[in-house]
């Protein structure tokens, strides 16, 4: 991963990992919509930009977001906690079908294509940019969750989709909440323990199965890249605490949607790269 490049290039490349990380965390608190969706594609133009090989490129940044994800989630969650947001009754009940979804996505995960993987992303943050852009708060499917079945299958279905693409669970979670009734401020509360139930048994899922796979660059365990690991970790720990406070205090409106244009951005890359390919 680091053969051939200079002093100054690996000083860039800590710069802007670190600027990720401080991205990641302040998201994390601020959206509730998880650190990795900004993470990940950082990452997989880093790896690109490294010539690390397409094989492993996507995978690579999807198990290193999830570690990632790990520390941020305990600081966010731990945050929230002490404000009382957190509904530590839905996390019970949806702890057990998100982490089977978890298994799933991360076997998927291991043995897809790279291309695969970034289709799904991209797909998937067209998705979220738009709801973000045009969602209302508003919109409601029921003026309560829907009951453990169902909370049982969307908790599954979020489980998987976010280990597929290396993000917390904020991304659906809090929609999915809101949809329901449960008040914005309460839902990303709640969204940094989702991030945990995945991120923890998701990166185990990487690692393991990225273990022996040619082509990983350098600091790699499994799908988990210990120097992106490194760079980016301290600086999201740090901002999530100051995104927490800023999701207490500041009109989300403007915010979402410049995030929603860099996702649309980001995933209008990534297609372009997949047809150009």
């Amino acid at each position: 991963m680091l053969e051939g490049h200079q002093l100054g290039d690996l000083l860039i490349l800590g710069a802007g990992l670190l600027a990720s990380g401080v991205a990641a965390g302040l998201i994390a608190g601020l959206l509730g919509v998880g650190g990795g969706i900004v993470v990940v594609p950082v990452l997989y133009y880093v790896l690109t930009a490294l010539d690390v090989s397409e094989e492993v490129r996507m995978h690579l940044a999807v198990g290193t977001s999830l570690a990632v994800i790990i520390p941020t989630s305990i600081r966010s969650l731990t945050s929230h906690a002490k404000r009382g947001a957190v509904d530590f009754d839905i996390l019970k009940r949806w702890a057990p079908a998100m982490i089977g979804g978890v298994a799933v996505g991360s076997v998927f995960a291991s043995s897809a294509d790279g291309d695969t993987l970034t289709a799904i992303f991209a797909s998937v943050a067209l998705l979220v940019a738009a709801n973000l852009a045009f969602g209302k708060e508003s919109w409601r499917l029921g003026a309560a969750l829907p009951g453990v079945w169902i909370e049982s299958v969307m908790a599954g279905i979020i489980g998987a989709l976010s280990t597929m693409m290396g993000i917390g669970g904020g991304t659906f979670g809090v929609t999915a909440m809101t949809l329901y009734g449960v008040p914005i401020h309460r839902a990303v509360a709640t969204s940094s323990g989702l991030g945990l139930l995945i991120s923890v048994p998701g990166t185990l899922g990487l690692v393991l199965g990225g273990l022996g796979v040619a082509d990983r660059p350098p600091f790699s365990l499994g799908y988990a890249n210990l120097l992106g690991f490194a760079l980016i970790v301290p600086a999201s720990v740090l901002a999530a605490p100051l995104g927490v406070h800023l999701a207490h205090g500041l009109s989300r409106k403007m915010l979402t949607r410049v995030f929603a244009f860099f996702l649309a951005v980001t995933s209008a890359k990534m297609f372009y790269g997949l047809w150009a390919g």
